[in-house]
């Protein structure tokens, strides 16, 4: 019974103390990384504020140009009618 505790007890992997490297590395990865999550929630939310509150909505009039100027702009302090008859049910109908 002892000698089977022995052999599981024997460290296999060698010498854990020389080149003592892990921790060290473990720590810049986490900083590293901590510090590219950070940038990338800086730079997702600066773009997110230069998008406009509401899209024009798809199903224009075919064969208009995007540059026409007889649409409203946001500036304009016009609002455009909606056309829509019946409440949104949760889903779109193609």
């Amino acid at each position: 019974m002892l000698n089977a505790v022995q052999v599981l007890a024997e460290n296999n992997f060698g010498d854990t103390r020389t080149g003592g490297l892990a921790g060290p590395m473990g720590l810049f990865l986490i900083v590293l990384l901590g510090t590219a999550t950070v940038l990338l929630i800086r730079n997702m939310n600066s773009r997110l504020r230069r998008l406009p509150d509401r899209f024009p909505e798809p199903g224009g009039p075919v064969g208009t140009d995007r540059t026409d100027s007889s649409v409203p702009g946001p500036s304009d302090g016009t609002h455009p009618q909606e056309s829509r008859t019946n409440p949104p049910s949760g889903h779109q109908q193609p």
